[in-house]
């Protein structure tokens, strides 16, 4: 197979969960998978929320980046610690100390070292945290902001259903790939961006101002998060199809880089 036709591979973070019968299993949802497959072209590979026995361990990560042409941060029931960013979490919200243990050094291995990184919802805040920033643990109850949370419908399209608009900064990533100012996104979280983490670049913003994209531009590849859900029926949504083709398209190029040999081998 010729290499522009190779699958990039695409590490997915997964979560942490609970069985119901006394045991943990390591999941992901299926439309992130999908999407990966169908609206990225990647061959997707799903990372396990590892924890602290391997989430510290510096060569491990690069060993794991090594191997990988993209990586997918997804979102979650769960929320990040907010230890992470000085804060003390409330009574009754849900963690995944596992999973903040394996993608916040992950996310800063991968931006360093050029992987590129598409990351959504839970994954726009890990990235922040990840990079210095700190969170709403809900907005809902910031002065001046909307409800951001799904309506919990047992009809997922009810849920996932167009909330609000977005504005778009003008001349940053989003607008060059977008090529509008306002598009309108579904809107399923109760936390949120509060100190944008300083190597961030706000890339748009709800009506209410809540953060809902920013990017990272001193990174050496494609690093974009943003607060929806694009991957929800992507091949149907022509914005969603814009950013997992340009998530893509990096991550082609880093496979067909991966795929060079080294310069001593190629002058032999």
């Amino acid at each position: 197979m010729h290499s522009s036709t190779v699958r990039p591979l695409v590490g997915i973070s997964s979560c942490l969960k609970e069985n119901g019968r006394g045991g943990w299993n390591h999941s992901v949802g299926d439309k992130y998978v999908q999407a990966a497959i169908l609206a990225a072209g990647a061959l997707p590979i799903l990372i396990p929320a590892w924890g602290p026995q391997l989430g510290g361990d510096q060569e491990s990560l690069d060993r794991l980046l090594d191997t990988l042409d993209g990586l997918l941060l997804t979102g979650s029931p769960s929320n990040v610690e907010p230890h992470h960013y000085g804060q003390e979490s409330r009574p009754g919200t849900a963690h995944d100390a596992a999973r903040d243990a394996t993608t916040l050094p992950l996310i800063r291995r991968a931006i360093d070292r050029g992987v590129p990184l598409f990351a959504i919802c839970r994954g726009l805040q890990e990235v922040n945290v990840a990079l210095g920033g700190s969170l709403h643990q809900h907005v809902q109850e910031v002065e001046g902001r909307r409800d951001h949370r799904s309506p919990k419908s047992p009809d997922t399209d009810v849920n996932y259903a167009p909330a609000h608009d977005i504005d778009i900064v003008e001349g940053g990533l989003l607008h060059r790939l977008l090529g509008e100012r306002r598009v309108r996104v579904n809107s399923l979280h109760g936390q949120g961006v509060d100190r944008l983490a300083s190597r961030a670049r706000l890339e748009a913003v709800a009506d209410d101002g809540q953060v809902e994209a920013f990017s990272v531009p001193d990174a050496a590849q494609f690093a974009l998060a943003v607060q929806w859900h694009p991957e929800h029926k992507a091949l149907e949504r022509p914005t969603s199809m814009i950013l997992f083709a340009a998530f893509a398209a990096a991550c082609r190029t880093r496979a067909a880089q991966r795929q060079q040999p080294p310069l001593h081998q190629a002058a032999e």
